[in-house]
């Protein structure tokens, strides 16, 4: 059964696709969760989504947590007072666009509504705490809490503390995002874009240029990811895939350095990234394998696998630590 509401208070800002995911995450771990936008029927429709996208989880029993689909919508509020929203939470999660501008005028806001010890966080994918915290007072309580995209169905979240943060944030940030059911990992500095988006920029990087140098189409790059490195990667990191490729690092040093070493030599800056004739290429490419009047319908493909993927993960974690 649901608790009573003396659970506690999260306010997440801005109903988006990654507010909602939050939203369900922090609901399935039966807190009382208040979402805020500016516009009501922004919040109605994200109450919809919501809802739908709890009711096909439940079919497909990949509901997060012991609630039902409907205990975990009823522990779900809606308000356009941001005042509402914040006040007397324990942990705020902004997640409004990628503007450092109206990240920066919404915590000038609610700077002063915020309790001592409340937690406040943002989703921002590549600003650096340093940057949004500068100028509020409770600073000593800002972190960045970077998801992956979407949240609900990929766990992994990066924590970045601020510089002046208080020594309790990151482990409470980190076990509440352990209570949702997310996978955190903790920067010990910042850095540009954190860890993530560094490596998936890498990636991206090279597979621009090779598009640019003609060596592979689109539908081929992809299944090297789908096929090959993602398949691997999704159980291992790059260090544990070298180290169990050989007989441990020395080993995989002794093996592999010198062929490394000359592949990373070739690389090169691609041409027209992100831009020109190869951007036409590729967004023809990408039309061929998945229409744009299929996203919506792809995106949901999309993130069924991955629910039923986490949760065959944990199937086998659990087999392992009952043997």
């Amino acid at each position: 059964m649901a608790s009573k509401l003396t659970k506690e208070k999260v306010g997440i800002i801005g109903s988006g696709l990654i507010g909602r995911s939050f939203a369900m995450l922090f609901a399935a771990a039966e807190y009382e969760v208040w979402l805020y936008d500016i516009e009501k029927t922004q919040l109605s429709g994200a109450l919809e989504d919501i809802k739908a996208q709890l009711k096909e989880l439940d079919s497909l029993q990949l509901l997060r947590g012991s609630l039902t689909a409907d205990q975990q919508f009823n522990n779900i509020k809606t308000t356009d007072n941001i005042e509402q929203c914040v006040k007397d939470a324990v942990f705020v999660h902004e997640c409004v666009p990628e503007r450092i501008e109206l990240k920066t005028s919404i915590y000038a806001k609610i700077d002063k509504m915020l309790s001592d010890t409340c937690i406040l966080a943002t989703s921002t994918s590549a600003l650096q705490p340093s940057k949004l915290a500068a100028n509020i007072e409770r600073k000593n309580r800002f972190i960045v809490v970077h998801p992956t995209n979407p949240p609900f169905y990929a766990p992994l979240v990066e924590l970045v503390p601020s510089p002046w943060v208080d020594s309790d944030v990151v482990p409470k940030a980190k076990a509440i995002m352990e209570k949702l059911g997310q996978v955190p990992v903790i920067l010990k500095k910042e850095i540009e874009g954190f860890v993530f988006n560094r490596i998936q920029s890498a990636v991206i990087k090279e597979s621009w240029r090779l598009i640019n140098d003609d060596v592979i189409d689109v539908e081929g790059l992809d299944k090297v990811m789908t096929a090959g490195l993602g398949r691997r990667y999704a159980f291992i990191g790059p260090f544990e895939t070298m180290y169990l490729n050989a007989d441990g690092m020395y080993s995989y040093a002794d093996w592999y350095k010198t062929m490394l070493e000359g592949i990373m030599a070739s690389f090169r800056e691609p041409v027209n990234f992100l831009s020109g004739p190869e951007l036409d290429q590729v967004q023809s490419e990408m039309e061929q394998m998945v229409p744009m009047d299929t996203l919506p319908a792809r995106r949901n493909w999309r993130d069924k696998r991955l629910a039923a993927f986490a949760q065959l993960q944990k199937q086998m974690d659990d087999a392992e630590k009952n043997k």
